[in-house]
């Protein structure tokens, strides 16, 4: 069996985050591959739902990697509270041989790193990737597609998410890949008032879209209306330029960001407040100073939890990271070999505390009831919400598709082929996907 092979074929990426497409990650010299059910985002319990629906799946996935790489050690890496509603404790072998590790809940143990270090003990080096240290890492729905993928034949067609806010009932739904947002506020008769926004996410790392276009990609985590004037929007709808002007004219360098970045009491050499006072034509004539900003996991405590200047050091040094890029400038691996901070495990921020910080603490709702299925008659097959090279459309405008059939081919290089999620016949092909409509 090509696992490899099989996983690019069927379209499968990172569920969870910016979208690395999971074959990718398939490499040997791996003896622990750690299931990340942390979900640390506030308002979303899309990984939490699957697990009490699909544990099995998700466990079966889990083990395909683990045999295909010769892995021993699988970890079912889940926080505090959502172990005690799972009925989990640390050490429990579940089926599958997969072991439960119970993470504190504290913000953010989603990020890959801080997972690794906080789960085996290992602290993967700045510019490495976490194969460095024998360690894979999936999300819990990237492993329910693994072993849907294997097991029978099935691409990813579908999408889990968390559809909340502030809105009156919290739901987790499947929904096909490409479904119209403005489709499923219909459909459940939400209207979006002018004092919020739509955010594809969650609220601290999520991205604000517009609700008339956007559409559902295979990294949709959930689907979160929020009023504009809680402090996770309200950083999120200054421009970028702005944010830069605010950290120059208002830093006090009163080190708060550096001594709460979670990446830097890993013992990362990541210094915000240093970075938060330089322009951005300073980073293109000295992008080699500038790559301790390529370190950055982009959480957001820097800008909510630290800063008392209502400035965002995570919105600074994202651009930052853009010049870098463009200049096709990495971090160089193997600089220097670095420890946690003694103080680490004080300096975390707890996860109630953390929703209290973002101002959507009064819209954490626990869905009610089974995940729903929702599907409509139109989806837009996104091409490039992946990392690597867009898809290549392989169907043409009048094409008639079912469900699952191939409509876009992986490009050369790090990409992934494409399905169309619901039956219908190809109306057009864009910059922004394949538009398929029931007919």
């Amino acid at each position: 069996m090509d696992i490899k092979k099989i996983l690019r074929e069927a379209g499968i990426v990172g569920a969870g985050g910016a979208g690395f497409p999971s074959y990718a990650k398939l490499s040997d010299g791996a003896d622990t591959l750690l299931i990340n059910a942390a979900e640390c985002e506030p308002l979303l319990f899309t990984d939490f739902t699957i697990l009490g629906e699909e544990l099995d799946t998700v466990l079966d996935g889990a083990r395909l990697i683990a045999d295909a790489l010769k892995i021993d050690r699988v970890l079912l890496c889940v926080k505090d509270h959502n172990a005690q509603s799972f009925g989990f404790s640390d050490g429990e072998t579940l089926s599958h041989g997969v072991t439960v590790r119970v993470l504190p809940d504290v913000y953010p143990l989603g990020d890959e790193i801080n997972l690794i270090y906080e789960s085996t003990g290992r602290l993967v080096q700045p510019g490495c990737l976490p194969i460095t240290q024998g360690v894979i890492v999936y999300n819990v729905e990237t492993l329910y597609n693994v072993s849907s993928a294997v097991r029978d034949g099935k691409s990813v067609t579908d999408k889990w998410l968390t559809l909340g806010g502030d809105i009156d009932k919290t739901r987790v739904l499947r929904v096909p890949v490409g479904t119209p947002i403005k489709k499923l506020f219909k459909q459940y008769g939400i209207t979006v008032p002018e004092s919020h926004v739509v955010v594809d996410g969650g609220p601290s790392m999520g991205r604000i879209v517009y609700p008339l276009t956007a559409v559902v990609g295979k990294t949709t985590k959930g689907i979160l209306i929020l009023p504009r004037d809680i402090p996770a929007i309200s950083m999120k709808l200054r421009t970028a330029d702005r944010h830069v002007a605010v950290a120059n004219a208002v830093c006090c360098q009163c080190t708060n960001c550096t001594e709460m970045c979670p990446r830097a009491l890993l013992g990362y050499p990541l210094e915000p407040h240093r970075l938060v006072r330089a322009s951005n034509e300073v980073v293109r004539a000295m992008p080699e100073a500038f790559t301790s900003a390529l370190l950055c996991c982009g959480c957001g405590i820097c800008e909510i939890s630290a800063c008392g200047q209502y400035i965002s050091p995570k919105a600074v040094i994202a651009g930052q990271k853009k010049i870098l890029a463009e200049a096709r400038i990495r971090y160089p691996q193997g600089k220097e070999k670095v420890e946690p901070t003694a103080d680490r495990s004080m300096r975390r921020v707890p996860v109630s505390r953390w929703r209290s910080l973002l101002g959507v603490a009064k819209f954490h709702r626990a869905p009610q009831g089974d995940f729903e299925e929702f599907s409509c008659g139109e989806a837009i097959v996104p091409l490039n919400r992946h990392i690597g090279a867009p898809s290549v459309a392989a169907v043409n405008v009048g094409d008639r598709v079912a469900k699952g059939d191939l409509i876009a081919r992986a490009a050369d290089g790090l990409s992934i082929d494409q399905h169309a999620s619901i039956d219908g016949v190809v109306t057009a092909i864009d910059e922004n996907g394949i538009r398929i409509k029931q007919k």
